[in-house]
């Protein structure tokens, strides 16, 4: 059970980095691509708290 908990926060973590590392790459204004970065981290964080039980 630990073991498939702690893979799940590994790979949700890891689709964050390369979510975050697409919108980076997008041609858009620098205030666009801040409000989407804090957008993808808002639902990462979210995300991990739900494998840590939080919600």
């Amino acid at each position: 059970m630990a073991s498939s908990m702690l893979i799940g926060i590994l790979i949700t973590f890891l689709v964050i980095i390369l979510v975050l590392y697409l919108v980076q790459r997008l041609p858009l204004d620098a205030r666009m691509r801040q409000i989407a970065q804090i957008i993808v981290i808002i639902i990462g964080i979210i995300s991990l708290l739900k494998y840590l039980a939080v919600f």
